[in-house]
Parts: structure tokens; C-alpha cells; sequence
């Protein structure tokens, strides 16, 4: 088979890159064209996205390809989840997309219950309640008067609004569109009821488009701007969390998976969406997934507990491996729930770990080998608790974790998370989401034909690192204090 070549597009909520990639066939090899910062922009009170910016930003990617005369076979974009951009009737941007960081939704939740009731909505969407959610953003703008929301011909999520800048096409791609907690997943569109209490015409959104669909192919503009012909570009999941999970390379369903970095996110493949009392209870989410799957999962804090706490440390190693391996040299048995609200954004990491354990009559980390030795621990032990809770949800055994992202590449996490699950735990890939990214694309090109296919190229792909569950004895008994503990916590 003559070698493809695709470009990935993953932008993230705090910077973004452009993958060139190589299919031969049987595996997939990835190659960081360009990287760059995506800052949240400050002005006039509010935060907002540089959407004309990253657009330029997949202009220099495209034009550095180009330029060493490379053909591309397709285009795929994935972003993070929830925030829009607004378009013209003439197809002009109306300004810069709101952050979902803004402050403008804070404690909005409850003026949209008086409209429309939290279990109901639940019920029609299967989303998980944050306050950024698009529905709640579209309802803050609405009641702030927003100009832009009252002109705008067309409202686009992030990678939607990429692709049109890119193809002139409008689209709602699915993943994406089901973050907003505006999707019905029974109908498979945005719910109409929903959309009737925010006033906003089902039409501005463009057609609902499942991922792995070829959406159009570059402007002419474009294409004279990067030096390229007409390639084609793809709707792939374009929730940069869809994406990941599809590299995946799981053989068969009996598992749960972990997308793990700055957050975690664990969760199951299922065939449709789980909307139940207990999934609304225990603020699971349903998210659209690829082939027509659901994304049943919970959002827990991952390795920004660590990230901000090393912020902190005096006189430890530069390196992020030599300074997790400290956890070797503590013996600290204090235990934290990682979704305490105080971890949420303390002005010190380092002195809220502390306060939690003196407030729950634990002894106090007082080194950097004692704060992540405290922190990889209870996040291995909260995995646990979400691995039994899925377990109890869902109607197939969970046998093993697969882990995708950075944070697979933590050793000592990754074996903490072994012995406390008591089951295999397979890392990799760790660049997830950009792989998913080209896995899609290539189903769209006719490479491949299901998502069996993708994940066999995944793991041909990557080297996969299993760690195996070690001590189980002693960690179900610190399992059992960790559940007392953060049951009675503050």
C-alpha cells in the first residue's frame, strides 16, 4: 500500500499542535509539525478564545507541510468540549468565542432549573451538571442580551466553527454537539424542548454530522493561502475526549478506560446512553461517541493536584520521572478525595492537601515525596471507587483499565492504580487523542472499515506498557480507610 499522510488539528484548552501522520497500512506514525500556546484572551471583564488566531495557527501548519511538498490525504480537527463561536449572515465571525472559564455562569444553574427542572434535563440530555455547560452559557447570554448571540446566522462549536472557516460547510458534529448538554442521545439531535426555553432556532447549528464523515474540502482562499489543492476535510470526534477514546486499543469491551492528565476522565463504551436515577445521582455523564456508541463516564481531578503542588516544591528535581519516584522514599499513609471542592483552585495546593488531612484527623505530608506519595495514592483509590460504581451501572464485567494520555507514563500512578483495582492496567497510547484524530480520518478515506479495525491499528501503533496488581491484600484495607474517610470528609 502506498503510504497516506493526514493532518490532525488537537487544540486544548491551554495550547494546540498539528500532526502530520503516515498510514503504511498496518500502523499509523505521528510527527509534531507545529506547537503553539492558546491563551485565554482577558477583555472587557470577560475571557475569551483567539479563534481567529488558532485558525491561522492551522494555516502555518498546513503551509510548513506544503512547503516540503508533502500530499495530505484529509484534515481532522478536535478541541475541547462546550464553547461556540457566532457567524454572520454574510459568514463573518461575530466576535471572539466566550471561555468557559468566564466567570459569567457562576451560580447560573439554578435560574435555569426555575425553567426547566434538573432531573428533566438530565433525563433529556444524560450530561453531567457544570456550570460552563453550553446549555447554561447560551441561557446567561441570552439573559445578559448578548448582541452577537441576537445576530448571529450560525452557531458553531469549536472544531465546527474551524471547519467551516476552513471548507465554508456548517456542521454539527455529534461528540461535540453532546457536551453542550443540549443533545438528546435518544433522538440522536439537539432536544427541541431544550432549545425552545434558550429561544435559539434548531436551523443555526448546522447539520447534525456523525464522526468520520468528509464535511467538504479546503476554499479556494485556502488553498492559495497554504500552497495546497483541494484536500478534504473530515469531521472526526471532534471532542478531543471522543477522540482519544477511539485509539483505544482494546480487544474486545470487558474494560473500562482512563483518559488521564491535568483531569481524569473514566468512563465505559456503551451501546446507548445510561440515564438512570443512580447515573444521575452519581453525576454521570453520557457523552456521543464514535459508530454510534456512548461515552459513559465521570469526570474526577487527575494530575493537577500534582502539577499544582510541584508549582510549590524547593530543592527537588527538575524532571517530572525523578520527582514521582520520591514517593519511594515516603512511607506517608495520609489520604486525600481528590474532588474535594478545596482542591478545586487554592491559592496553595500544598497547604489545602495539609488542612484536608488535619481536618480529617490524619497526620500532615510534610515533604515532596510525602505530597505525592498522598496524592497518587488517592487518586488510585478513587479510581477504584468509580471503576465499582460503573460496575454496578453497566451489564458487562470490567476486567481490565486501559489508560491513555501523559499521565500513563507515571509509573508509580499507574502501579498504585493496578494494585488498588486489583486488575491489569494497559498504558498507552499516550498521544490518545491526536491518534483517534487519524484514526477517524482514515475510516472517512475508506481505509478502514470499523472501529475493530482502528483499535488493531492503535495497538500496533504504540507500545503498550501493562502493570500488574501487586499487594492486594493491603490495599483493600487502605481502600477501606480511603472510602471512610473521604465519606467523612469536610
Amino acid at each position: 500500500m502506498t503510504t497516506k499522510h493526514y493532518f490532525a488539528v488537537d487544540l486544548g484548552a491551554t495550547s494546540g499542535r498539528t500532526i502530520l501522520a503516515s498510514f503504511d497500512g498496518a500502523r499509523v506514525e505521528m510527527k509534531e509539525v507545529t506547537r503553539f500556546a492558546n491563551p485565554m484572551i482577558p477583555l472587557g471583564g470577560h475571557l475569551y478564545w483567539d479563534i481567529a488566531g488558532l485558525y491561522n495557527e492551522v494555516l502555518c501548519g498546513l503551509r510548513k507541510v506544503a512547503s516540503e511538498g508533502i500530499s495530505i490525504d484529509s484534515i481532522g480537527i478536535d478541541t475541547w468540549g462546550v464553547d461556540f463561536a457566532f457567524f454572520g449572515s454574510d459568514g463573518q465571525l461575530l466576535g471572539m468565542p466566550y471561555c468557559y472559564r468566564d466567570q459569567h455562569t457562576d451560580g447560573v444553574q439554578e435560574k435555569f432549573f426555575e425553567k426547566m427542572p434538573a432531573a428533566e434535563i438530565y433525563q433529556r440530555t444524560g450530561i453531567q451538571f457544570m456550570n460552563f455547560n453550553s446549555l447554561f452559557q447560551f441561557d446567561t447570554l441570552r439573559r445578559n442580551g448578548s448582541t452577537a448571540l441576537d445576530a448571529a446566522d450560525k452557531i458553531l462549536f469549536i472544531p465546527d466553527a474551524l471547519i467551516y472557516m476552513l471548507t465554508g460547510k456548517a456542521i454539527c458534529e455529534y461528540t461535540i454537539a453532546s457536551t453542550s448538554q443540549m443533545l438528546n442521545p435518544t433522538t440522536g439531535d439537539l432536544d427541541p424542548e431544550i432549545l425552545k426555553v434558550l429561544d435559539l432556532p434548531r436551523e443555526k447549528f448546522g447539520v447534525m454530522t456523525q464522526p468520520g464523515t468528509v464535511v467538504g474540502t479546503l476554499t479556494s482562499q485556502v488553498q492559495e493561502a497554504t500552497g495546497l489543492g483541494a484536500v478534504p476535510v473530515v469531521a472526526v470526534a471532534g471532542h478531543d475526549t471522543g477522540s482519544a477514546v477511539a485509539a483505544v486499543p482494546a480487544a474486545d469491551k470487558e474494560y473500562a478506560y482512563l483518559s488521564c492528565g491535568t483531569w481524569s476522565l473514566m468512563g465505559i463504551e456503551s451501546d446507548k446512553a445510561i440515564i438512570s436515577e443512580d447515573s444521575f445521582r452519581e453525576n454521570f455523564t453520557n457523552e456521543g461517541g464514535i459508530e454510534g456508541t456512548t461515552r459513559f463516564l465521570k469526570n474526577i481531578c487527575g494530575l493537577w493536584l500534582f502539577e499544582q503542588s510541584r508549582k510549590e516544591f524547593k530543592n527537588v528535581p527538575s524532571s517530572v520521572g525523578e520527582l514521582v519516584a520520591l514517593c519511594e522514599k515516603s512511607s506517608f499513609d495520609g489520604l486525600i478525595n481528590p474532588d474535594d471542592p478545596a482542591f478545586a483552585a487554592p491559592a496553595s495546593m500544598t497547604s489545602a492537601i495539609r488542612e484536608y488531612c488535619a481536618s480529617t484527623g490524619q497526620a500532615v505530608p510534610e515533604t515532596p515525596a510525602d505530597y505525592c506519595r498522598c496524592i497518587f495514592r488517592s487518586l488510585a483509590l478513587r479510581y477504584r471507587q468509580v471503576v465499582e460504581i460503573l460496575q454496578n451501572i453497566c451489564n458487562f464485567p470490567i476486567k481490565k483499565l486501559h489508560v491513555i494520555g501523559g499521565g500513563s507514563q507515571n509509573k508509580f500512578l499507574m502501579q498504585y492504580a493496578a494494585n488498588a483495582l486489583n486488575m491489569p492496567v494497559i498504558c498507552g497510547p499516550v498521544e490518545g487523542t491526536a491518534l483517534g484524530n487519524v484514526l477517524m480520518q482514515l475510516k472517512a478515506s475508506g481505509a478502514v472499515s470499523s472501529l475493530g479495525q482502528m483499535r488493531e491499528i492503535s495497538a500496533a501503533s504504540v507500545d503498550l506498557v501493562t502493570y500488574l496488581p501487586a499487594d492486594t491484600d493491603i490495599w483493600n484495607t487502605e481502600y477501606n480507610r480511603f472510602f471512610t474517610t473521604v465519606q467523612n470528609d469536610r
